[in-house]
């Protein structure tokens, strides 16, 4: 059977215990993660929890990873106290979604050969400190509404090979497939280069409260060979009984595949 967790801040995180998670996958930026009076990054004194298995949004959108104005030093410090913070709240082998759509915008007027280059080399960058800290860094798409760089499954693949990137998989993401039309036989044919997955309903509600493909999109991570956990990322009413709920319905979609 699949685990299911949900994305969540400290804030949530005994709530989502509570409706019955298997796991939580916390947000980086603002809640695992915050600036320090020095200008640098520190752990945040509130946060407390088990150890988790996986992380979301890892840059703030201040640092522009495809800005060749900004200065690369300012990433690199970011990302070696950011990934030692994590490892310090993280399982052996954890996984940090790569998402960050504001972060990773190709700012008007700069080439998007030269952009992406340096996107490339950020996403190394991460990868090699992350793997320091026995952490993983997979990449996510995002739809167009987030980013307008690596929109889709197909281009994310395309963008990992194009630069010999190799150890870092894809995050299929029901959400940004369903927002930019992406049919599920990608996520089928992607097979082993997806890594991680979130789940939400029609336009991002809780999992069973809308007519997205729920099922199919998990039976296409099955027989594409993903046989991972699958987080809800979604937007909550009522946190905790709709969490519960979600959770049922997954579980019994996944237990009639």
């Amino acid at each position: 059977m699949t685990d299911f967790g949900v994305i969540v801040g400290t804030d949530g995180v005994g709530a989502a215990w509570s409706a019955g998670v298997d796991y939580v996958e916390p947000t980086i930026v603002g809640n695992l993660v915050v600036p320090s009076q020095d200008g640098g990054w520190m752990r945040a004194p509130h946060y407390d929890g088990a150890l988790s298995p996986s992380f979301a949004i890892l840059f703030p959108g201040e640092l522009q990873l495809a800005d060749p104005s900004f200065p690369t030093e300012r990433i690199d410090a970011y990302l070696e106290s950011a990934m030692a913070i994590v490892g310090s709240a993280a399982q052996p082998g954890a996984k940090i979604v790569f998402g960050s759509g504001r972060a990773r915008t190709l700012p008007d007027g700069v080439d998007e050969a030269q952009g992406r280059a340096l996107l490339a080399r950020v996403l190394t960058r991460a990868r090699d400190v992350a793997a320091r800290h026995d952490l993983r860094v997979l990449l996510e798409p995002l739809h167009r509404g987030e980013t307008n760089m690596i929109n889709s499954i197909t281009e994310a693949v395309a963008f990992l090979d194009e630069f010999a990137i190799a150890d870092v998989q894809v995050v299929a993401d029901l959400f940004h497939i369903m927002t930019e039309a992406e049919p599920l036989d990608v996520v089928r044919e992607a097979g082993a280069r997806i890594g991680h997955a979130h789940i939400a309903d029609s336009g991002r509600i809780p999992p069973g409260q809308g007519d997205w493909p729920l099922a199919a999109f998990l039976t296409a991570l099955r027989e594409g060979g993903y046989t991972g956990p699958v987080s809800v990322e979604c937007h909550f009413t009522d946190f905790e009984p709709e969490l519960r709920d979600s959770l049922a319905h997954l579980r019994a979609l996944d237990a009639a595949a």
